[in-house]
């Protein structure tokens, strides 16, 4: 059974899959998304506006609640670097080349009064050195 047979969206193809066999098999999508992966979703996937815009909504609503001290927001790498790219003032279309994310990182950013302040950028130090080297974290 493959991924459309299962009723799961179509960008799952691109999962696992290394660029050049994206490129091959979605080339016009996967073109624009390079080009531009702010306003170009990856096949049948979202605009990275559209993940910026419906991640800030929890962030805005946990700062609403009034909580002090430190909070855990755990997603998708794709989706805390365009978080982290909304927060800081970087274009969310240039997620994947100006923040590097590699698995299982921990970021933190300070909210405060004049904006969000980075603290720490992917960082991976609880892992094992042996998981730290591995390809992809």
């Amino acid at each position: 059974m493959n991924a459309s047979s299962a009723g799961l969206p179509k960008w799952r193809h691109w999962k696992g899959k290394t660029p050049e066999e994206v490129n091959h098999a979605f080339h016009d999508t996967y073109v624009r998304w390079l080009a531009d992966p702010g306003w170009n979703a990856p096949t049948s996937g979202e605009r990275s506006i559209d993940i910026a815009r419906r991640s800030l909504l929890v962030i805005e609503e946990i700062e609403q609640t009034g909580m002090s001290g430190n909070v855990l927001v755990v997603s998708h790498k794709a989706t805390i670097r365009i978080m982290l790219c909304s927060l800081i003032g970087i274009d969310v279309g240039r997620f994947h080349d100006r923040i590097s994310m590699p698995v299982a990182t921990v970021s933190t950013v300070e909210m405060g009064g004049h904006g969000s302040l980075p603290h720490i950028l992917g960082n991976r130090s609880h892992l094992r050195e042996h998981r730290r080297q591995r390809a992809g974290t």
